[in-house]
């Protein structure tokens, strides 16, 4: 994990510049987050499952996450953060952009949902001794300024037994192609310059990272978007997104 500088902080302030800029727009599902929206029943399932199967739930029944304390790192309006509270979860949705967290803040009231939203960081919230069954950190760290902090500060705040999943971009030759040329520039799926290729993270260094805060990987999926269902499915294919998800020893 050193193609970075040791940064003061993990907050890249022009990634949350052009963040802030689509805050109004995260729950039109045809707008600039239309493949967020695509993409979340992939990793809605993949958390669930895990977690049930872990904790020793039924991942069938509606309240299958009751009773867990979730942190969703990077929550921007709450498009992940609201079904795991459906589902019984008691969500904590961090993001720094203070126009991500009030239009998740107004949507969950307008849907009659409780979730704890705060305008803060990762580490802010290791700091303050935070702790969570599950803390997620999907499709944040290829935005962050600094990896290595933001896993070691997600990592601390997992409790002995509990979980922590990330979802990023592999980089390579195929994600560059898949997630930057061809989503970005040539279907639009998403807006220009979301993604920084160089920022991508591999599954090895990030499975590092991870290993090196005390924490086991314990499993590793790719996702790939199957154009004949018009829908993201889990796959073998780790060379462009990807998920982890790894356990702290009781």
């Amino acid at each position: 994990m050193d193609r970075q500088p040791p940064s003061a902080g993990t907050i890249d302030e022009a990634e949350i510049a052009r963040f802030s800029r689509l805050s109004g727009q995260w729950w039109d599902a045809r707008g600039p987050w239309a493949t967020l929206h695509k993409f979340n029943p992939v990793r809605l399932v993949y958390i669930r499952d895990h977690a049930a199967e872990h904790f020793g739930r039924d991942p069938t029944r509606r309240d299958s996450l009751a009773g867990l304390r979730i942190l969703d790192i990077g929550c921007g309006g709450g498009v992940l953060s609201e079904p795991l509270a459906r589902l019984g979860a008691s969500v904590v949705g961090a993001d720094p952009a203070d126009g991500n967290v009030e239009v998740a803040q107004l949507h969950a009231a307008q849907s009659g949902l409780t979730i704890d939203y705060r305008s803060t960081t990762a580490e802010a919230l290791a700091a303050a001794g935070e702790k969570f069954d599950v803390v997620l950190a999907m499709e944040v760290v290829e935005h962050v300024a600094d990896v290595a902090l933001f896993i070691a500060s997600a990592a601390a705040m997992v409790k002995p037994g509990g979980l922590m999943f990330v979802a990023t971009l592999n980089r390579t030759l195929k994600s560059f192609a898949l997630a930057i040329v061809g989503a970005e520039y040539i279907l639009r799926w998403i807006p220009r310059g979301t993604h920084q290729w160089q920022k991508f993270v591999t599954p090895n260094e990030l499975e590092m990272a991870i290993e090196q805060n005390g924490l086991r990987v314990i499993d590793e999926a790719g996702v790939i978007y199957n154009v004949f269902a018009d829908r993201f499915q889990l796959s073998t294919d780790i060379d462009a997104n990807y998920m982890v998800v790894a356990e702290q020893a009781a």
